[in-house]
């Protein structure tokens, strides 16, 4: 029934059908699905030289709603082909977020054969009705080849503690533990609950974390992974991120991380509990997800959704709603406040430079700026008669920023227009931008990392300039390097 299911919504969304990727605001190197709605990054997992992207979404129109897990591959991290929906809705029982992991050894019984399986982890959401309140489980499904049709588990739900909110879970493998770890949100206390399995069917319970850092909304989408730290090999800590909405940084929907220790059971913050660290300081990256079993030669990559949920209803995109960020390869730094997630574009978006031109409104610029005497400088991104974003650099203040309020399109939500900034503390007098725009975002990283800050705009149609400007003095010298991105698609 459910792959007679996952064929009605292929032939009923059109899937067969390539989309032209050509339409106004239509992102030209971010993952978006061909039309419909699509939210958090779901299972980001790595099999047999394929990575693989699942998604919320809604198969049946461009609001949420139907939660499903639409799917995407990708052979490097930049092109992608979506594929039919892999886990839909079924029996009133939507499809939240949620993991994939490799059962490499067969521990859950799922595996046919000698191969390893992708078995899926992930919420399950019973929605409310007049006699009874909604419902939150974690449930398992999975694969034996390689994620093409999925199997739900006949004796889900797996976890069940009776409550409407409990969900997002993040399943990894401890070698040290030799066992699965799940740390899944409980979002009206501000918890994330830690679990161990040796079957990923039966779970524990194992500690919890929080409340801690920032509280002013639910804690969703936790997510713990280990990264090295810069410059001091062998060393490495362990990252809670946590989702928070609203109570994000800039309003609605935001995220922090925690550095600590993971014990295999317990997560211990290094830092004081009430300081607040923030993954991204623009108002559009939430839900951000790494991927499992990635070779160990790579670096740990994370991507999120690109919007917010203050407004991501309303964006005037079409058929589609909704785009994931470029993927970040990650790791820490220590900078004179501590140790501090450092994010950047993994390096496989090179092969999509070519020639600077600005008619496609996909571009990557890099700069290198001596700021002299200047107060502020800044760039003037997407301009056209009326329309421009800036992002620039205020000195006094010592804050980076994007400021999108006379970007285009802002009129669909009061939230929308928006000036962003984010503490930049620069070591010298030299300025380093690295800037990815797309036909309707722009990401933004400084200090080589240790700042993200993301944002979409909707410009009018040929807003095409970049120019640079600085107040209240005189620059050193600028160098620049610059490229149009070729379309994924």
């Amino acid at each position: 029934m459910l792959r007679i299911l996952s064929a009605v919504l292929f032939a009923a969304t059109g899937w067969a059908q390539p989309a032209a990727y050509l339409e106004a605001f239509r992102p030209q190197f971010h993952f978006s699905p061909a039309r419909n709605w699509t939210n958090d990054p779901n299972g980001l997992v790595y099999l047999e030289g394929e990575y693989h992207l699942f998604f919320q979404f809604n198969p049946l129109g461009d609001r949420w709603g139907h939660m499903s897990w639409g799917h995407a591959v990708s052979r490097d991290l930049v092109h992608w082909s979506e594929l039919p929906v892999a886990l839909p809705e079924e029996n009133g029982v939507m499809i939240f977020t949620g993991s994939t992991v490799v059962d490499q050894h067969n521990s859950s019984g799922f595996c046919a054969g000698t191969k390893p399986c992708l078995v899926a982890i992930y919420t399950g959401h019973t929605p409310e009705t007049a006699a009874r309140a909604a419902l939150q489980t974690q449930n398992l499904a999975y694969s034996n080849d390689r994620g093409r049709t999925w199997t739900k588990y006949a004796q889900n739900p797996v976890l069940d503690l009776h409550l409407s909110d409990f969900r997002d879970p993040k399943v990894l493998w401890s070698d040290r533990a030799q066992r699965w770890v799940m740390a899944v949100a409980l979002p009206n206390d501000h918890k994330v609950r830690f679990y161990g399995s040796s079957d990923l069917k039966h779970w524990q319970g194992l500690s919890e974390f929080g409340p801690a850092g920032a509280t002013g909304g639910q804690w969703e989408c936790p997510e713990l992974f280990e990264l090295p730290v810069e410059s001091k090999p062998g060393e490495t800590r362990w990252v809670l991120k946590v989702g928070l909405n609203p109570g994000g940084l800039q309003g609605g929907s935001g995220e922090q991380y925690f550095i600590g220790q993971f014990d295999a059971a317990r997560f211990t913050n290094d830092n004081a509990s009430s300081l607040t660290l923030w993954t991204d300081y623009g108002k559009d990256c939430y839900c951000a997800l790494t991927f499992n079993n990635l070779p160990r030669t790579q670096s740990q990559v994370m991507l999120g959704w690109m919007n917010n949920w203050q407004y991501a209803a309303d964006v005037p995109t079409k058929p589609w709603r909704g785009q994931m960020t470029v993927p970040r390869k990650l790791a820490l730094r220590e900078t004179p406040e501590g140790l501090r997630l450092v994010q950047n574009p993994i390096d496989s978006l090179e092969q999509l430079r070519q020639p600077w031109r600005l008619e496609s409104g996909a571009y990557e610029i890099r700069v290198r700026a001596a700021l002299g005497s200047a107060k502020e400088v800044g760039w003037k991104l997407e301009t056209g008669d009326a329309a421009f974003t800036l992002v620039g650099f205020d000195r006094e203040k010592q804050q980076l920023f994007v400021d999108r309020t006379h970007s285009g399109d802002t009129s669909f939500s009061q939230s929308f227009p928006a000036r962003t900034t984010a503490p930049l503390h620069l070591n010298g007098n030299e300025l380093h931008l690295h800037m990815l725009v797309d036909r309707s975002s722009i990401e933004v990283f400084a200090d080589n990392g240790i700042i993200a800050l993301t944002n979409l705009i909707f410009p009018p149609s040929g807003t095409r300039r970049v120019e640079f400007y600085s107040k209240g003095g005189q620059t050193g010298a600028i160098q620049t390097e610059r490229w149009a991105l070729s379309s994924i698609w």
